[in-house]
């Protein structure tokens, strides 16, 4: 039987930045080829992707009648407070949509950064302690982890907020980092404890969670900040230096897959999913985000799994649909 799949999507140019948004107000969203890659993908797998765009397009589109949708995929990030990634989803709920991936509440939870932490620390998986501050003027030094420490906006994901100047070494930095922040994203800020070391992501797909191959993500050599965050301050001219040293071997992966798979499960994360470790000196895990919303971006880091294991893209994301499909009774 062939569906009729809705693409619910935020699209890199497709609309205006709000009043008073940060520069990176838009940097979760997504490039043209990633809605094609899941187009892609869905046609493999016998099915007609219909093309809705972001929550407001969902939104209209609800006024004038029946969506005529079987089931949506949603990779709408949307604009606004901690519940923006959840806006997409619980219209399609009020709709009678079913969607694939992560629900509503396991979205604006997962976004918000100290209450994921929270609830991978009751999972008894390991996560650098943490403060969240109001703004600098409300910085107490006696409650702060140890240095160095990594400031970053409460709820916001893909690196949004994240400078060179966010990996802070001394109560100054900090001050004027918060301040920084707090002026651009308003909204509280979540303190970290820096690990310093190697950074690993692991993908996790399917119902319940499978972890894929652990992939090893290059850091600064300056800061030691992931390079991915920083890819926007890169000079052309003088390129950060980049670092991947550690090692993973058998036994830091399997570590690695059964944290990963204690987060996933204690979120309720449907579908698919990415996490991110810190790995210190002593060779300790260290959880840092999940990211229940993942980019299915062709350079991404699906694509990247897919092209080690010898697949083709839109056959492994076919893959990846095609078990949510079936956890919704579709296939």
């Amino acid at each position: 039987m062939s569906l009729q799949i809705g693409l619910v999507y935020d699209r890199f140019g497709d609309a205006a930045p709000p009043p008073g948004a940060p520069p990176d107000w838009d940097a979760e969203y997504e490039p043209e080829e990633t809605i094609a890659a899941l187009e892609a993908a869905v046609r493999a797998l016998g099915h007609e992707p219909v093309r809705i765009g972001s929550a407001q397009a969902l939104l209209e589109k609800m006024g004038t009648g029946s969506l005529g949708l079987d089931a949506a995929i949603n990779i709408a990030e949307s604009y606004g407070g901690r519940n923006r990634e959840a806006h997409a989803l619980v219209l399609l709920e009020l709709a009678d949509v079913p969607c694939l991936g992560s629900d509503a509440l396991t979205l604006s939870l997962s976004l918000d950064k100290a209450l994921t932490k929270t609830l991978a620390r009751a999972a008894s998986v390991p996560t650098p302690e943490w403060v969240v501050i109001k703004s600098a003027t409300s910085i107490d030094e006696a409650s702060l982890p140890p240095f160095p420490l990594f400031v970053k906006p409460r709820y916001e994901g893909t690196a949004k907020g994240i400078a060179p100047s966010s990996r802070c070494d001394d109560a100054s930095a900090l001050r004027a980092e918060v301040e920084r922040q707090a002026r651009l994203y308003q909204q509280d800020i979540l303190v970290e404890h820096f690990v310093e070391g190697s950074e690993f992501t692991v993908a996790v797909i399917g119902n319940p969670g499978e972890a894929l191959p652990v992939l090893q993500r290059a850091t600064e050599q300056q800061t030691g900040i992931g390079l991915h965050a920083l890819e926007r301050y890169e000079n052309p001219d003088a390129p950060f230096a980049y670092d991947l040293s550690g090692a993973l071997d058998a036994d830091l992966e399997a570590t690695l897959h059964a944290l990963s798979l204690q987060v996933y499960g204690k979120l309720e994360c449907l579908d698919f999913a990415r996490l991110d470790f810190r790995i210190d000196a002593d060779g300790q895990p260290w959880f840092i985000e999940i990211n229940p919303l993942p980019t299915f971006a062709p350079d991404g880091t699906f694509a990247i799994i897919a092209e080690l294991a010898g697949q083709a893209y839109p056959d492994f994301l076919a893959d990846v649909l095609a078990r949510g499909l079936r956890r919704l009774g579709l296939s």
